[in-house]
């Protein structure tokens, strides 16, 4: 046990289990295990990001209603702007989790994140979204038994406090918008914001923070340089051997020996066992953890990519399926209207419903089947949350294709402004079933982007899940502008048409139903070959 005291004695060296590797407590001292991290700071966390989520769905939830409403947009464009302001929102993470990764640290970008989001939420997102999950998660060991146990729970009940938020912004937002002004609809997350920046404050005394890269030198030079060594090395036929030490080095044997072999060509040279790498300088050669580094970066290229037709599909529900709903009857009772955007509670019902039964109940018994840590791996788990979605996508054409042939029998084909005779409460099994996709697809994806990256760059893992989902929202609109400008190119109705009753969104479901099922292949595909980093 440590002892401290101002008197200048000698402080007792920490006993190894006390101390956890490469993380510090505020003062800057190896953070100890019982005085920092774990769930008394992932809750000062998680309660930051319920805050957040909730400013952020607060306006992007009703967005398209004040698109198509307000500013008399199309529903394709209107659509499309809503996906270009998600896909932006979901892309600048890369530049927040660099920033954050090689120069400032998470503490300090989730810091300046949440004063820049009072006023830009799109740019300030880019710094706030991938260092608050990365930062959480730093607050568990990997390397401990039990704590390795917390850090998987950690990503379920992070996303269940997520969803919390994300829930009450569908409920309370969305009608503060449509019946009192967008005015406060927008102040109350102006404020929101401000109240989570106290909470983080408050936890800055209880959380470990991460120290430093390899021998100092920033996460991307190392894995940058394989790639320039690899490449400078390209025509050599011959490769560096690798020693007994250097096999311990590896993360995996067979991933060295066996993907991507291109890049062994920066283990060239003919480097004596008791040199640095350092000493070589006219050489072009890399150390063995780093080639191995640059593998686990590079593989996670083809899951990212087989992964973006279920992005696609996930960009729906807050634009398409809103204003699906928002042509159907929405009345409780004889006079109470709910806003169309407040349905999307039920996703985040479903979610908080499962998360604990996903964490308390399924896990442990898959655990006792598998003895995996988690139960099942985290592409398995995305895997399934993929497949479930495309039932959503089957339902929701299905749906569509009712309410079409309900607005045909009562004449209002020609009347876009007429309420469908169909409760919107149709809708809510999709978006349960989407709930559900959620808590193991994206859920799976944070756990596995943040595990498969190097430790120093943890926050670039989580900006890479959520690219995708900025990609997906990309191609999404781009799909849409395709779709609307060739089916209405004779002079027909668009499929995606601002009267939805003249245009077909059943077709559309349908279509991303079956790029989903390719999807799926492709990612199975991948997954099979996938060698995990731990």
């Amino acid at each position: 046990m440590a002892v401290s005291g101002n008197d200048g004695a000698a402080e007792a060296p920490l006993l190894e289990e006390e101390t956890v590797e490469g993380m510090v407590d505020y003062k800057g001292e190896k953070a100890r295990r019982s005085s920092s991290g774990g769930w008394r700071s992932a809750g000062f966390i998680i309660g930051v990001e319920i805050a957040e989520r909730f400013v952020f769905y607060g306006i992007i939830c009703n967005l398209i209603t004040y698109l198509t409403g307000h500013l008399g947009q199309s529903t394709a464009t209107a659509a499309k702007n809503v996906n270009a302001w998600s896909g932006v929102a979901t892309l600048t993470p890369l530049l927040g989790a660099f920033i954050a990764d090689s120069y400032l640290g998470r503490y300090q970008i989730i810091l300046y994140s949440s004063l820049l989001y009072v006023l830009v939420i799109a740019i300030a997102i880019g710094g706030h979204k991938p260092c608050t999950q990365a930062f959480g998660a730093d607050q568990f060991d990997g390397h401990d038994q039990e704590e390795s146990k917390s850090k998987s729970s950690f990503f379920n009940w992070w996303y269940f406090g997520m969803c919390s938020g994300i829930g009450a912004s569908f409920l309370i937002l969305s009608y503060i918008q449509d019946n009192l002004g967008w005015s406060l609809g927008i102040g109350i997350p102006c404020i929101t914001i401000v109240l989570a920046l106290v909470v983080f404050l408050l936890g800055t005394n209880t959380y470990r923070y991460s120290t430093g890269g390899e021998n100092g030198r920033r996460p991307f030079v190392r894995i940058a340089q394989v790639f320039v060594a690899a490449a400078r090395n390209w025509r050599s036929s011959k490769t560096f051997p690798l020693t007994a030490q250097d096999e311990e080095n590896t993360i995996t044997s067979s991933l060295l020996s066996n993907k991507f072999r291109f890049l062994d060509k920066a283990l060239r040279a003919e480097l004596q066992h008791n040199q640095d790498c350092s000493e070589l300088k006219d050489r072009s050669l890399c150390s063995v953890s780093q080639v191995n580094e640059a593998k686990a970066v590079l593989q996670l290229a083809p899951i990212w990519c087989s992964c973006l037709a279920y992005a696609v599909a996930f960009a729906q529900p807050p634009t398409l399926f809103t204003k699906q709903g928002s042509t159907m009857d929405r009345k409780i009772g004889s006079k109470f209207q709910i806003p169309a955007a407040s349905i999307q509670v039920f996703t985040a019902i479903s979610i908080i419903f499962v998360m604990p039964i996903y964490d308390r109940i399924f896990v442990p018994i898959a655990r006792a089947f598998t003895n995996k840590p988690y139960g099942i791996t985290t592409l398995q788990r995305v895997g399934c949350g993929m497949l479930i979605y495309t039932v959503a996508m089957a339902l929701a054409a299905v749906v569509e294709k009712k309410r079409l042939e309900i607005a045909q029998n009562y004449g209002l084909v020609e009347n876009p402004e007429a309420t469908v005779p169909m409760s919107i409460w149709w809708l809510v099994p999709q978006y349960l079933i989407c709930g559900f996709s959620d808590a193991f697809a994206v859920v799976g994806l944070q756990e596995f982007f943040y595990d498969q990256v190097p430790d120093e760059l943890r926050s670039i893992g989580a900006a890479l899940y959520l690219s995708i989902f900025g990609i997906g929202s990309f191609i999404s609109g781009f799909i849409i502008s395709v779709i609307d400008k060739v089916t209405s190119k004779s002079g027909g109705d668009s499929w995606i048409s601002t009267n939805l009753n003249k245009g077909h969104l059943d077709y559309f479901y349908w279509l991303l139903a079956a790029l989903n099922v390719v999807g799926f292949i492709a990612f199975v595909y991948f997954a099979k070959s996938f060698i995990y980093r731990r």
